[in-house]
């Protein structure tokens, strides 16, 4: 028995994704092989301490990883424009991640990764204890006029 559990932990430590950007001491959360990523990936993460409050408060939560030290919640590329996400969440363009092992604890029941950022943004901001911002990044927002 013991045999059999260490080598499905030592199988499981070889299908790791390598660092597919090579990139040294981050990985690319794996997302499960059915849920459509159309939108490309990135990942927001936040200290381990704030998961559990923030997957109950969640209206919907996507693919969600976690280790020892950090929750990742799945949102579409680009999650980060014209956001000021709080300095104790980590905006992961990509979806490549501190390599700790984070493991996948929520898959959606949807055929889509994502958790919507804009919930997620202002849940962040609350358990954190920071006003939501929107920064504008200094560009303009109408179109100019020809």
């Amino acid at each position: 028995m013991l045999r059999n559990a260490l080598s499905q932990l030592l199988g499981a430590r070889r299908a790791r994704p390598a660092d597919e950007d090579g990139e040294p001491g981050r990985v690319r959360l794996p997302l499960p092989p059915a849920l459509s990523a159309s939108l490309g990936c990135d990942a927001v993460g936040v200290p381990a301490q704030y998961g559990f409050r923030l997957m109950s408060h969640l209206p919907r939560a996507g693919c969600v990883f976690a280790d020892a030290d950090q929750w990742w919640w799945i949102v579409p590329s680009g999650s980060d424009l014209d956001l000021d996400w709080p300095e104790q969440a980590s905006y992961a363009t990509g979806a490549y991640v501190p390599s700790g092992r984070p493991r996948l604890i929520h898959a959606p029941d949807s055929r889509t990764p994502y958790t919507p950022p804009i919930p997620l943004f202002l849940m962040v901001c609350q358990v954190t204890g920071v006003v939501p911002s929107w920064d504008p990044s200094g560009r303009p927002r109408a179109v100019p006029a020809p």
